[in-house]
Order: C-alpha cells, then sequence, then structure tokens
C-alpha cells in the first residue's frame, strides 16, 4: 500500500499521544513522501487510513502515524529528521517498549551501529537496557 511518511507524515495529527513536528506549513504539500509498504519490514503497521493532507483535499491518503514515520527515517539513515524523537515528536514513554522492538528489527541493516547511536542518544539508559535485553533474549 502506498502511504505519506517521512517528515509530512510527521507534521501530520495521528491517533497516537505523540506530538509529531509542528512545522506543517513550512513544507511543500504538492509531492508529499509516499513509499510503498511491502517494501518495508514492517509492511502496514503504523499507517491510518483515509486521510486529509494540506493541498489535496479532494483525495485520501494513507499516512504513517509518528512512530511509523521516525522508523521510516532511521531506516533510511535520516537522522537529521529524526533528531527529537524522544522527547520532541514521541513525548511519551508508554510507546518505548513498541518503539524499541520494532527498531531491533533493524539491527541486520548495514547501517546498524548509526542507528544504535541515534538512539542511544534519544533514549540513554532506557534504550541501552532494551537493547541487551534483545540481545540475550535472542542468545547473541
Amino acid at each position: 500500500m502506498k502511504y505519506v511518511t517521512l517528515i509530512h507524515a510527521l507534521n501530520l495529527p495521528c491517533k497516537l499521544e505523540t506530538t509529531g513536528d509542528w512545522h506543517c506549513s513550512a513544507l511543500q504539500w504538492k509531492k508529499p513522501n509516499i513509499l510503498e509498504s511491502d517494501e518495508s519490514i514492517w509492511k502496514d503497521y503504523g499507517i491510518e487510513k483515509n486521510k486529509e493532507i494540506p493541498k489535496h483535499k479532494r483525495t485520501k491518503y494513507n499516512v504513517a502515524n509518528h512512530i511509523r514515520a521516525l522508523l521510516d527515517l532511521l531506516y533510511m539513515g535520516n537522522f537529521t529528521v529524526a533528531q527529537g524523537m524522544n522527547k520532541d515528536f514521541i513525548c511519551n514513554s508508554k510507546y518505548d517498549k513498541e518503539i524499541f522492538d520494532k527498531v531491533i528489527r533493524m539491527k541486520d541493516l548495514p547501517h546498524w551501529d548509526k542507528i544504535d547511536r541515534f538512539m542511544t542518544k534519544e533514549y540513554l539508559k532506557k534504550w541501552v537496557n532494551c537493547k541487551k535485553r534483545a540481545l540475550i533474549y535472542e542468545g547473541v
């Protein structure tokens, strides 16, 4: 399924109790970032259906929620846009485990070391402890 994601999705409201970004009017909306969920390791996870986006009032779109948009950014290695994930965009520790479980699935990517460093900066000890539990669980 095609869906709006990355910075565009991060600047739209979603059903989660998260803040997202707040620069919606600064973005160009004529060609929002669109990806195909079938090509993702998360498939349709975190995609909300039939939503309006700016400059496209007559068409409904599938849109990544804030967690999914941030996961897509990490997957693509776009850490600059994702910076502030924990305290600026999510702002709710109730999603930590869900986020960590999804991020751990990227451990085999070539840029895992960069993802790991990013998550350590964003979540500090919470991430380090989660990673240890995940690696012990997997027998690594």
